[in-house]
């Protein structure tokens, strides 16, 4: 068993463990774990399971919908340790790591043979493949490459009764029923990832960028709305709004045109001449919207240049508040300028600040609201505002989440999602994994033992 620094309690831990990135919900575990391999982590499970501990799984705690928190107290257990490469297969690319590798690391070690691990959420140099395989992570490549399941092979799990078990093949497309994608987006209930292979990508032989600001909302929108018609299928398609921009001139001195309402990020790439070709048709559209501003990146450093605003995006809003959430919603992409418009609405009827940055292309919302959690009635008032955009996106077609999660953050509104045969054939995939509710409780499926009495009391509100 576990000895010295890889076991952990007092105050500070609970501190730093007591949720993840979405920080209204908080619950405190008795003591984390740290093992550094899957041995280790199998024998904490099994002792959690004889000892009738309830054990959450922590990759980075990076996510967004409170999925590493652990709800019901008991033992965290880290896979921060299980951070080696553990085979390299260039000629068939793939690769075998464990759980706490993070996705930059991936790309890193193959990139000298011009591959990489195309899943990148914005988080990549922190975020861990264990956490990407639990939410099924995406990013702003996600147009064109996916998220995270179809770039995994194999996953070798700690079942939550303490039994080793991988699932896939080690080859894309094999015979059999894909159970390993069973286990990504299971967001930890059906056992602890603590390895995979994954399948690896070419790194694209021409990258063509470019940043375009826009005088309205409605523009920008509609420019995102033309581009997808057109057929082109860019490999990033983003969107930024005022309030984002605001944050990114006060934290990082970044300047764009006074009358800017929204910013777009669009990048193609691919074989040469098509890059080329689907560039200079994409960049004809957006000039028929009267851009204020358009930048084309001439080289690599240029186009790491306009990747800035995208990528220090969320850690700008810190200048705004001392608190963000930030909500993952989807929603059809012609529908975007009167979503836009409803959330600014909500925000300003509950009284908080709101900023918008998002993966227009597939119509992945991020609503980002900005706040102070030490006040009760503005944690409130943003549980409330995410709740009614989240069912807005449900009105119009979409979903409570692309890439970040259910978590506990939304597990209340999944019956809003799905009818009553759905959830039963949930419910029954997760008693077949995990009949004692002790791997990762009150996430993802609603009405477990003892939720919602303890959802009552860290929160204070009925759920």
């Amino acid at each position: 068993m576990l000895t010295g620094d890889a076991v952990r309690w007092g105050a500070a831990v609970d501190r730093a463990y007591d949720c993840d990135a979405y920080t209204v919900d908080r619950s405190a575990p008795a003591a984390v774990v740290l093992p550094s391999t899957e041995q280790e982590v199998q024998a904490v499970v099994r002792w959690c399971v004889a000892s009738r501990v309830p054990f959450t799984p922590r990759g980075a705690g990076t996510g967004l919908s409170g999925g590493a928190m652990p709800a019901l107290g008991g033992v965290v257990i880290s896979t921060k340790r299980l951070n080696r490469i553990l085979e390299v297969d260039l000629p068939n690319q793939r690769l075998h790591a464990e759980a706490g590798v993070t996705n930059s690391a991936l790309s890193k070690a193959v990139a000298h043979a011009g591959l990489h691990f195309a899943p990148d959420p914005s988080s990549q140099t922190v975020s861990t493949l264990g956490g990407n395989i639990a939410e099924n992570s995406g990013g702003p490549h996600t147009l064109k490459y996916g998220v995270t399941a179809p770039h995994i092979l194999t996953v070798r799990v700690v079942s939550p009764n303490g039994e080793m078990q991988e699932f896939g093949r080690r080859v894309v497309g094999g015979p059999g029923p894909a159970w390993e994608r069973l286990v990504v987006g299971s967001e930890g209930l059906l056992g602890v990832v603590v390895s995979a292979w994954v399948h690896l990508t070419p790194v694209p032989k021409a990258v063509q960028t470019v940043l375009v600001a826009l005088p309205t909302i409605r523009a920008a929108s509609d420019a995102v709305a033309s581009v997808i018609a057109s057929g082109i299928v860019p490999a990033a398609l983003e969107m930024m709004d005022r309030n984002i921009l605001m944050a990114l001139k006060v934290a990082f001195g970044l300047e764009f045109p006074a009358d800017t309402a929204a910013l777009l990020l669009l990048e193609c790439d691919g074989e040469p001449k098509q890059v080329e070709e689907d560039f200079a048709r994409m960049l004809a559209i957006l000039k028929g919207f009267a851009p204020l501003e358009l930048r084309v990146a001439s080289d690599e450093a240029e186009r790491k240049s306009l990747w800035t605003a995208r990528k220090k995006g969320i850690g700008a809003m810190g200048r705004l508040a001392p608190t963000i959430v930030t909500h993952d919603g989807v929603i059809p992409p012609s529908t975007l300028p009167d979503m836009l418009e409803f959330v600014y609405a909500v925000a300003a009827r509950e009284g908080i600040g709101v900023a918008n940055l998002f993966h227009a292309g597939d119509g992945n919302l991020h609503p980002c609201f900005y706040f102070d959690d030490r006040d009760p009635k503005q944690v409130e008032s943003v549980v409330r505002a995410g709740e009614e955009i989240m069912r807005k996106c449900l009105e119009l077609g979409g979903s409570l989440t692309g890439e970040h999660g259910i978590g506990v953050e939304k597990v209340g509104l999944m019956h809003a999602m799905f009818g009553p045969e759905d959830m039963a054939l949930q419910r029954r995939v997760k008693e077949l994994f995990n009949p004692d509710t002790l791997c990762n409780p009150c996430k993802l499926i609603p009405d477990q033992k003892g939720c919602v009495e303890h959802m009552v009391r860290w929160r204070g509100v009925a759920t």
